[in-house]
């Protein structure tokens, strides 16, 4: 269940690697995904909340047990 969030973390970085904000800015990856007002696509963030999303039912009792949504 460790790595069920692996492919979406990578598509995530992916995606924030083609943005203005780390390309252009030269911010790091983690300072560009937090932003409360996104200089990143819709992709973008559309990734980053099933990512949140992902990560959150690994701590979820219930979907411990039936295991996470696969990516």
């Amino acid at each position: 269940m460790a790595k069920s969030c692996k492919g979406l973390a990578m598509e995530l970085v992916k995606c924030l690697s083609e943005t203005d904000c780390v390309k252009v800015q030269k911010r790091p990856y983690k300072e560009c995904a937090g932003e409360k007002v996104p200089n990143i696509t819709s992709e973008c963030v559309g990734l980053r909340e099933t990512y949140f999303n992902c990560k959150r039912g690994q701590v979820d009792m219930r979907a411990r047990i039936r295991g996470n949504k696969g990516y």
